[in-house]
């Protein structure tokens, strides 16, 4: 990534930044998380609401975001990918800040709140799919379903490279819940993709994976539903 001189007024920001996030501090929350299983270098339990009601309170900034994101606190690093600025992210940034998420949550925070934004987002998430780690693979998947739902401006045809993938990714049962919801996304975006997606799902039926199989029979029903039909006739 580029070298970004300090600056004086941002390394202000970031020491209020640091304060504020304290204030907001919940111990039973962080107690809780870390008995799910959801570990940080640091975790103060502020609530994902607080924390966007946290970066309102400032203007975004691609230092500022870095600064947040090399402290490496649960918070800090939401609040980096909620300041952050689209234009300014480079394709290393977005590699190098996704291979090393340790959990989901940062994970779907990156994708929702910046990645999706970035003009970058089409060619990562075929990329993140294709990755060796679970949770570059789960981000991918994520981004998916965030550019369904987010991106207004993108062609179906867009989408197609991803049902590619999806088949091998649908083998792997940690990444159930993702794909369902992700490929909901793409289906009910409009008929084209509903088609692609329920062609997708008697292809995952017919899988010797049973977690494939599954997760086939599950999209089908739901994408061929009188609640999908209704909702892709308006559009």
């Amino acid at each position: 990534m580029d070298f970004i001189l300090d600056d004086q007024d941002i390394e202000k920001q970031f020491q209020q930044l640091l304060k504020i996030i304290k204030s907001r501090k919940n111990g039973e929350v962080s107690d809780a998380m870390k008995n799910q299983g959801i570990n940080y270098k640091l975790n103060w339990g502020v609530s994902i609401i607080d924390l966007r009601e946290i970066a309102g309170m400032f203007e975004k900034n691609h230092l500022l975001a870095l600064k947040l994101w090399n402290k490496q606190w649960r918070e800090t690093m939401i609040l980096a990918t909620l300041l952050d600025d689209p234009k300014e992210l480079s394709e290393e940034q977005i590699d190098f800040w996704t291979k090393t998420f340790e959990g989901t949550e940062i994970a779907e925070q990156a994708s929702t709140n910046l990645w999706v934004k970035s003009k970058f987002a089409f060619i990562k998430a075929l990329e993140f799919c294709r990755g060796k780690k679970h949770l570059v693979r789960f981000t991918g998947i994520h981004l998916i379903g965030r550019l369904a739902i987010t991106d207004k401006n993108a062609i179906d045809e867009m989408f197609e490279p991803f049902f590619e993938e999806l088949p091998t990714l649908a083998k792997d049962p940690k990444l159930h819940t993702p794909l369902y919801r992700s490929i909901i996304a793409m289906g009910s975006r409009s008929k084209y993709l509903n088609e692609i997606c329920i062609e997708l799902s008697k292809t995952l039926q017919l899988s010797d994976s049973e977690n494939a199989a599954n997760l086939g029979e599950e999209l089908f029903e739901e994408l061929t539903s009188d609640y999908f039909k209704d909702i892709l006739s308006t559009k």
